[in-house]
């Protein structure tokens, strides 16, 4: 958490910064913006996720899959106790427990958020670990080792979630902020 926040890197007071009282009041409210957009993108990710997991498991599992092109994407329902492409389902604690973990970092780091693209970003990483943890806290075979819904199954590609698109596309967005040098805390840099 300390390197993550060492990333962020924003003070937390203005005059650690040497703003003026005016332009730390202006900071404090473009900041304020940043979070609501981090949780409301976190939120409306996390319930897309919630209502279709919600609807494959009514109407779609223990059901022939749906073919949406041909056989190059279908709708099937599985569950997957393991991380992405199946892998580690002797290990779905500790899947459980790093997904909370990322949880408390974007929280954490939260307030210290200036910027509108990285807000965005944060609340897909956010949103779609809440939506995978909420599988995993609350789906069979029980607390902390429930098996994740999901039903998008591209041919020759791993079947996945809308939360794991969520996480995917904010992993993704991350990166290039990264190369484009546009930090958390709204400041751009050169290297």
């Amino acid at each position: 958490m300390a390197e993550a926040e060492r990333i962020i890197g924003t003070p937390d007071t203005p005059e650690a910064a040497g703003a003026e009282p005016e332009q730390d009041q202006q900071a404090r409210s473009r900041g304020k913006r940043r979070v609501a957009v981090l949780f409301t993108v976190a939120a409306f990710a996390y319930a897309l996720d919630l209502i279709s997991k919600m609807i494959v498991v009514a109407r779609l599992e223990h059901h022939e899959p749906i073919e949406i092109i041909g056989d190059w994407l279908k709708l099937e329902a599985i569950r997957n106790a393991g991380a992405a492409f199946g892998f580690g389902e002797a290990f779905t604690v500790i899947f459980t427990v790093i997904a909370a973990a990322v949880i408390v970092v974007i929280a954490r780091l939260a307030r210290k958020l200036y910027s509108l693209p990285w807000a965005i970003a944060l609340g897909l990483l956010l949103g779609g670990a809440l939506g995978n943890l909420t599988d995993r806290l609350f789906r069979s075979p029980g607390v902390f080792e429930g098996a994740v819904v999901d039903f998008i199954a591209p041919k020759h590609f791993a079947v996945f979630n809308l939360a794991d698109s969520a996480i995917v596309c904010g992993g993704i967005l991350i990166v290039l902020l990264s190369f484009k040098g546009l930090d958390p805390d709204g400041t751009v840099h050169k290297g």
